[in-house]
C-alpha cells in the first residue's frame, strides 16, 4: 500500500505552487498604436522578394565592382517610424523613392562608408581610402546615380511576380529629419541588408511607408512565395548568376615576345630606327600573359589580315604554381 504525503510535504507543495503561479507573466499587452498590418506569411513573402533583390542587385555590384562580395537579407520587421529616426545616423546617406501612380513612399539608406567605399571603386580605386568628412559630395551623389537606378530597376523586377511596380528616386538627403515619408507616429516595413565587401561589412535598409499598403498586401498570398525566385531567374541560383556575369568579365591578354638587357647609357644613346637584340630565337615560342599571369605559349602570324597569335600550349594548373 502507497505511503500518503506527510502534513510538511504537502505545505511544501502548496507553497511551491504559489510561487510558480506569481512568477506566471500574465497576459501580453497588445499595442493598439501599431497594429500588424502585415501578417508573418506576408512577411516570409516579402523577405523572399528582397531576397532576390540582394541576389541581382549583388551580381550587378560584383560585375560593375570587379571584386567578390555579397548582399543578403538580414532582418524584415515592423517598427514605428520614430524607431527607425532614431537609429539613423548623421550626416546620412538617404534616397527618398516612390511607387509609380500609387501613394506609397520609400527611403533608400546607405551607409556612409559603404557609399564612400562605392564612389571610390567606381572610380578606379581600391576601396581603402579615408575620407575625413562623410557629408556626400554633390559629385559623389552624382557617380552613385547609376548604383542607385540599378536599385531601383532591380526593386522592380523583385517584385514583378506580384505586380508591375516602378520605382522612381525622388531626391537625395543628408538629414533624416528631411526625408521625411510618413507620420512619427505611424509603422513602417523596414528591410535590412548586409553588404560584404572583402572583410568590410555594410548596412543598408530599404524603408516603406505602410499606410496606403493594403492594396499591395492584398495581392500577396502563400501561392506566389514558391514562384517568386524561379520565375524571375528561370530556376538560374546565384552561384551559376555569378558564374554567367564573370564569363562576360573583360581581362587584359598580353604577348611578350621576347626579353633583353641593356644599360643605362645605351638606353640614353637609343635614336629612331635602332635595334634591340632580342635574347629569344625566331623559333622560340611567345608568351602570352592574363592578367600579368603566364598562362598559355603561341606563335605570331596574320589572320584574315590582322596580326593575330595562335596558342601552342596550355599551362597545367597545379595547386600553388602554374607549370607547363
Amino acid at each position: 500500500m502507497a505511503e500518503g504525503f506527510s502534513e510538511k510535504e504537502v505545505e511544501r507543495l502548496i507553497n511551491k505552487s504559489d510561487k510558480n503561479l506569481s512568477q506566471d507573466k500574465g497576459p501580453i499587452p497588445y499595442d493598439f498604436r501599431l497594429p500588424n498590418r502585415i501578417s508573418k506569411n506576408q512577411l516570409k513573402i516579402l523577405r523572399s522578394i528582397h531576397e532576390t533583390l540582394s541576389d541581382s542587385f549583388g551580381s550587378y555590384l560584383v560585375s560593375k565592382l570587379q571584386t567578390m562580395l555579397n548582399v543578403k537579407v538580414t532582418a524584415v520587421d515592423q517598427i514605428y517610424y520614430s524607431e527607425y529616426i532614431l537609429a539613423v545616423p548623421s550626416p546620412a546617406c538617404l534616397y527618398t523613392f516612390k511607387l509609380k501612380n500609387t501613394d506609397i513612399k520609400g527611403l533608400l539608406e546607405l551607409n556612409v562608408d559603404l557609399a564612400l567605399n562605392l564612389v571610390e571603386r567606381l572610380l578606379g580605386g581600391s576601396g581603402t581610402g579615408k575620407k575625413e568628412s562623410k557629408v556626400i559630395t554633390a559629385i559623389e551623389q552624382k557617380v552613385l546615380e547609376d548604383v542607385t537606378s540599378h536599385l531601383m530597376n532591380d526593386l522592380k523586377d523583385a517584385w514583378q511576380a506580384i505586380d508591375d511596380f516602378e520605382f522612381v528616386i525622388d531626391r537625395f538627403e543628408a538629414d533624416i529629419d528631411f526625408a521625411q515619408i510618413t507620420s512619427q507616429s505611424e509603422s513602417v516595413l523596414l528591410i535590412s541588408f548586409d553588404i560584404s565587401i572583402g572583410e568590410q561589412s555594410y548596412p543598408m535598409n530599404i524603408c516603406f511607408a505602410t499606410y496606403a499598403f493594403d492594396t499591395i498586401l492584398s495581392k500577396l498570398s502563400v501561392q506566389k512565395l514558391s514562384s517568386i525566385r524561379p520565375a524571375i531567374y528561370d530556376g538560374y541560383t546565384s552561384r551559376e548568376l555569378l558564374t554567367l556575369h564573370l564569363q562576360e568579365a573583360l581581362l587584359p591578354i598580353v604577348v611578350e615576345f621576347g626579353r633583353s638587357k641593356i644599360t643605362v647609357k645605351e638606353l640614353l644613346e637609343l635614336n629612331e630606327g635602332d635595334v634591340i637584340r632580342l635574347q629569344t630565337k625566331i623559333t622560340d615560342e611567345q608568351i602570352i600573359k592574363v592578367s600579368s599571369e603566364t598562362f598559355f605559349y603561341g606563335r605570331v602570324g596574320i589572320l584574315n589580315d590582322h596580326k593575330a597569335i595562335k596558342i601552342t600550349r596550355k599551362l597545367k594548373s597545379n595547386k600553388n604554381n602554374l607549370q607547363v
